[in-house]
């Protein structure tokens, strides 16, 4: 691979760069303002923020150009979008939304452009793509160990045309935001069936009836409001045509797969952003205090922090940059060991490096004058989203001892 990035990429960077320094930083403090204000409705700002962005070209960046998803997308390698990614986890609360890149409405354009009918990628692709919308994806459940999506026990049960939803999810991304107008649900169609063929994902629209967006759950104390909460949702007797199910009857565990691998690399993309953000803060707060005498900065510990968090940024770059090739060049499948990999990797080191950024800080660190207890918290539960490390190491581990078994 090529560790130079090519014409293309330097330009968008160039533009998000731009965008970031005049726009996004400058924006900070009034979002989050008007996010503590605005309940679970998205700041008021977000709309300029993203219509700024779109005069700039800087939209739909994750989504390759397709004959289903037409030109809405930036044509953009997983490689080209890596870097770009990484800009944007610099302010995770408002760059990915002002882009239309935020998750998990990412996720749901692709699943809608790969697996969606004609009609409803007219009725909800089309719509989130142009940003008129938010969507949620509805799988993990709480009453079953979700780390194993086979253990998903919300019922998909057919009835003539329709199909009857029953079921209780949790921690569903986006849903308390007034502007979700549309959920994947993931549940069971056919208990009886092999274990990987039992699931299958239907549409369910916001106002439904049945359909219960019951609480707000909380993530560290955070409420995320600022990009649509997490929420508890209830399905009681929810009734939908069986025109939305998506695909076919028991493949909703093969099209989740194919959805979290996308995601996973896009979150450690972002990932990256958020340490070299610490790090800077890190490095600022060292210059500026003094302790026993002397500038934070000439004190051994901090030092050791600072050249430790170099060291792993850069590490984890090199495998997110390699995965990204990979999944390019020879697919998401071939690329699953590293893809396993970056989101073990991932994740831990970023809470690591935020963890020395907020030891630096001291009491200021815990606070909410500086972002870093917000990125500690959104890193520490992205071991547990798209499957928690356990799952993803045992799997790596398997795939490892494969190779020496007889």
């Amino acid at each position: 691979m090529e560790f130079g990035f090519d014409a293309t990429t330097e330009r968008y960077r160039e533009r998000l760069l731009a965008f970031m320094d005049e726009c996004v930083y400058p924006a900070e403090h009034a979002f989050h303002e008007q996010a503590a204000a605005s309940g679970w409705s998205p700041p008021p700002l977000l709309e300029d923020l993203k219509a700024e962005a779109r005069s700039r070209g800087l939209w739909n960046l994750f989504l390759p150009s397709s004959e289903k998803a037409g030109e809405r997308g930036a044509g953009l390698t997983n490689l080209q979008y890596a870097p770009l990614a990484e800009i944007m986890g610099r302010s995770p609360a408002i760059a990915p939304p002002a882009t239309n890149c935020a998750a998990p409405d990412t996720g749901n354009m692709e699943v809608l452009a790969a697996f969606g009918s004609e009609w409803q990628r007219k009725e909800y692709l089309e719509p989130l793509l142009a940003g008129e919308i938010r969507s949620a994806f509805a799988m993990t459940e709480p009453e079953v160990a979700s780390s194993d999506a086979t253990n998903i026990a919300t019922s998909i049960r057919r009835d003539g045309g329709e199909y009857v939803i029953n079921g209780r999810k949790w921690y569903i991304t986006g849903a308390m935001n007034p502007n979700c107008k549309i959920f994947i649900v993931m549940g069971k169609t056919d208990p009886e069936a092999p274990k990987h063929r039992q699931q299958s994902m239907v549409l369910v629209p916001r106002d439904t009836p049945g359909l219960t967006v019951r609480r707000g759950m909380t993530v560290f104390g955070y409420d995320d409001a600022d990009h649509g909460g997490h929420a508890e949702v209830v399905f009681e007797d929810v009734r939908v045509p069986v025109d939305n199910l998506i695909g076919e009857e028991g493949g909703g565990f093969a099209i989740a797969q194919a959805r979290l691998g996308p995601g996973r690399i896009h979150h450690c993309m972002r990932l990256i952003g958020m340490a070299e953000r610490a790090v800077e803060l890190m490095c600022r707060r060292a210059l500026s205090r003094e302790a026993f005498g002397k500038p934070l900065a000439r004190q051994g510990v901090i030092q050791d922090w600072i050249a430790e968090s170099r060291v792993r940024i850069e590490q984890l770059r090199l495998l997110v940059l390699k995965t990204a090739w990979l999944m390019d060049t020879v697919g998401n499948k071939g690329a699953h060991t590293e893809i396993q990999a970056i989101k073990i990797a991932g994740p831990a080191t970023v809470e690591w490096i935020l963890d020395k950024a907020i030891q630096a800080h001291g009491a200021g660190g815990l606070s909410q004058d500086f972002p870093l207890a917000a990125l500690w918290a959104g890193a520490r539960s992205l071991r547990f989203a798209d499957g928690p490390d356990e799952v993803h190491k045992r799997s790596l581990a398997y795939r490892e001892l494969k190779k020496h078994m007889g």
